[in-house]
């Protein structure tokens, strides 16, 4: 398992687009993809969970990937929130 902490500096929050991005790529692993918030955890691979989270500017996020392809899913989602 590997877990990675990312802060939000969109002023925005993580909105639907961003969401959808990470939710794509999420889907080309095949390991459990996780995020959570505040003690809520919601899988990235299903839009709706993330959304859900309704997460904010300044929010702290632990993503978590779980299985056979962990380090290149941390990779790629950390990647992608680089760019966020």
């Amino acid at each position: 398992m590997k877990s990675i902490t990312v802060t939000i500096h969109d002023k925005e929050g993580l909105h639907a687009r961003p969401a959808g991005i990470l939710n794509k790529a999420a889907k080309g692993f095949a390991c459990t993809t996780t995020m959570t918030k505040e003690g809520k955890d919601a899988d990235i691979k299903r839009i709706f969970a993330i959304m859900g989270l309704k997460i904010k500017c300044g929010d702290e996020l632990t993503i978590t990937c779980d299985g056979a392809d962990e380090d290149a899913a941390i990779a790629e989602i950390g990647k992608i929130f680089e760019t966020l």
